[in-house]
């Protein structure tokens, strides 16, 4: 199993469509058994599922994400947990062993938002 996380120092990113890096796991029999991170080269939303597919990620943990993304996903055959926050490394782990908390109805329309808030600063829905 493959599992991306938008990443930025350390933690998870919470915008997956502005996201510059992914940390890809790879997980065997339950466990990490290595890592890297591996950047966008600037590539943004939609393009964003593709570049997971050729990663050949199952699994994508991100803060927030709009509603073509997550079709996108989808059709990709990628798994989401959105809702995410925190480190990055911890969230997998969690992950792994079934208590990661995760919002299953995360989504985000918006960029910037009426109260000034940013998609994932408080699960954006």
């Amino acid at each position: 199993m493959r599992i991306a996380v938008t990443y930025e120092n350390g933690q998870i990113f919470q915008h997956f469509g502005h996201t510059e890096a992914f940390k890809v796991y790879d997980v065997q029999d339950g466990q990490v058994i290595g890592s890297l991170v591996v950047g966008t080269n600037g590539q943004g939303h939609g393009a964003l599922a593709g570049f997971l597919r050729n990663l050949c990620a199952d699994v994508l943990i991100c803060g927030g994400i709009g509603g073509g993304a997550q079709n996108a996903l989808r059709e990709a055959g990628i798994q989401l947990y959105g809702g995410v926050q925190g480190s990055a490394d911890e969230a997998v782990a969690a992950f792994l062993e079934g208590r990661l908390g995760y919002d299953p109805d995360v989504h985000c329309d918006h960029h910037e938002h009426e109260d000034g808030h940013r998609c994932g600063d408080h699960g954006c829905h």
